[in-house]
């Protein structure tokens, strides 16, 4: 008979070996010595080890001492994990701070408890907590960090991620401050708040109005800073930099670096940017391994739009971002796509900012299936569930296609980014391939091949005098001149059987290439 003892030992004997080691193993992001709070909620979102940009940013970041100030200027690729490599180091301070804060308070209330009982005095009552949002008792915002981001879209992303990271600490609040939105409301969140992301423009209006003091800043991140200082904020980043003069530490993080931003960057850093640590994770160049880029030559916006109309209906998209050139271009895309039964939206600047939160809230949460956008969602938009980037319209910098095409394979995650471009975008496509030093791989599909000869980007000719290159015109031999998203090509089998939108499927690309090289005939 087997004694109690016996018993246990037998269970301890079982659960011992493996899993004590398993326990024993080594937290990779506690190895970065981050505060147990963070730790806590970055295994509720299940990562089990930092990235690249992660491994190295933070522990700089984390580096602080009397005379000891490590600016960094960081440059990594969309979907890296950026994000939380300035959110994480600035998170752990914040709640260091918030820690040292409430130690001191309580010596402080302590010693007056003492003192009044050392007279024979009753202990004093803690005073009560009043409303923040009272008029009567209002008291200007004073954050202890303050993140910067170039697109609304953007600052929400960031707030969002920094809002599920401090779900286990206590009194430490986010507030997003961005323009089209209500000020009332902007004002209420701002009160109390210890971390603030904004974009620059609304951040200056509530500063001047005295919603909002920035002189007890102590870290200041600017978030995808060549787009920051592209767009022209470059005199309010000044005016900022001005306005937390006193702040301890500047972080810019960007997937791309050119070398005129760079120098208008270290004009908001300490001593000029003279202690600056620069880090580049990875270049243009290395960016982008689980995305495959492929690139279709069409003869004229018809047959664009037919080129366009196979991918969508391409049986292992989830959720795919369509990018246009134009506001107007990216409305009638949207609603043809919705004539024809994809469920689609658009989304670009001329939208009410409550219209552009309920539309990415949509995709998101899986309502919408295709969005068909501007620039505007190049930056801020971490949707894993994105299988598909096409660039139905090219954009003018080369830059923002290192961006457009960072919006799939997020997370690990394979992507595919499909450019469909004319003859008048050579001069686009060969900047690209300059900046990426990639060559495009063009290819086509049965039935909706080019008739035109496309000759190799890099012998892009040069710009015609006069103007823009003319648009080639529709009607080319073997196409219908039928216009419109589901016209076909007789002799396009494969294609005739995707005349409806397909159902979303995780299945996977299929095995059998569809595409094949281009090769062509003059």
């Amino acid at each position: 008979m087997t004694s109690f003892e016996d018993s246990s030992a037998m269970a301890l004997d079982i659960v011992t070996p493996e899993a004590v080691q398993a326990e024993a193993a080594p937290n990779p992001f506690a190895e970065l010595g981050l505060a147990p709070e963070l730790l806590a909620a970055i295994g509720d979102l299940g990562y089990s080890e930092p990235t690249a940009v992660q491994q190295r940013a933070i522990p700089l970041a984390l580096t602080q001492g009397a005379g000891n100030i490590n600016d960094l200027m960081v440059s990594s690729q969309t979907g890296s994990g950026k994000t939380a490599a300035f959110l994480l180091p600035v998170l752990h301070t914040l709640l260091g701070m918030q820690h040292e804060a409430a130690a001191r308070d309580k010596a402080a209330w302590d010693a007056k408890v003492a003192e009044a009982l050392a007279k024979g005095e009753a202990a004093p009552k803690k005073p009560r907590r009043h409303n923040p949002t009272d008029p009567r008792r209002f008291k200007p915002a004073v954050p202890g960090a303050l993140v910067l981001a170039p697109t609304r879209e953007l600052a929400q992303q960031v707030a969002r991620d920094a809002i599920d990271l401090v779900r286990h600490c206590r009194n430490l609040r986010i507030a997003t401050v961005v323009g089209g939105m209500p000020y009332r409301e902007q004002i209420a969140q701002l009160q109390n708040a210890s971390l603030v992301v904004a974009t620059p423009g609304r951040l200056l209006d509530l500063a001047g109005s005295g919603q909002i003091v920035l002189d007890q800043v102590r870290f200041l991140v600017v978030d995808e800073a060549d787009r920051m200082l592209d767009l022209g904020f470059a005199d309010a980043l000044a005016e900022i930099h001005q306005l937390t003069a006193q702040r301890q530490q500047t972080m810019m993080f960007s997937a791309t670096f050119a070398a005129p931003i760079q120098q208008l960057a270290l004009r908001v850093m300490h001593e000029g940017g003279a202690r600056v640590q620069r880090l580049q994770i990875d270049t243009p160049q290395q960016s982008h391994a689980n995305i495959r880029q492929e690139l279709y030559w069409a003869d004229s916006p018809e047959h664009k739009r037919r080129l366009l109309d196979y991918w969508l209906r391409d049986p292992s998209i989830d959720q795919a971002i369509v990018f246009a050139c134009t506001q107007i271009e990216c409305d009638e895309l949207a609603a043809e796509l919705q004539q024809t039964g994809f469920a689609a939206v658009a989304l670009h600047g001329a939208l009410s900012q409550g219209l552009r939160n309920r539309r990415l809230r949509a995709l998101r949460e899986g309502k919408v299936q295709i969005l068909v956008a501007t620039d505007v969602a190049a930056r801020g938009i971490d949707v894993p569930s994105i299988t598909h980037v096409i660039n139905h319209g090219l954009p003018m910098k080369a830059e923002d296609y290192t961006h457009r095409i960072g919006r799939t394979g997020r997370a690990g995650r394979d992507g595919l980014a499909v450019t469909l471009a004319e003859f008048r975008d050579r001069r686009r496509l060969a900047d690209i391939e300059a900046h990426t030093r990639q060559p495009f791989n063009a290819l086509t599909i049965d039935g909706l091949e080019p008739t035109r000869f496309f000759p190799p980007i890099t012998q892009a000719a040069p710009p015609r005098k006069g103007g823009a290159p003319r648009r080639s015109s529709g009607g080319k031999p073997g196409f219908k001149a039928k216009q419109g998203f589901g016209a076909r090509h007789a002799s396009a089998e494969s294609y005739k059987n995707r005349s409806n939108p397909a159902p979303r499927s995780h299945a996977g690309r299929p095995a059998a290439p569809r595409a094949k090289a281009y090769s062509p005939a003059r």
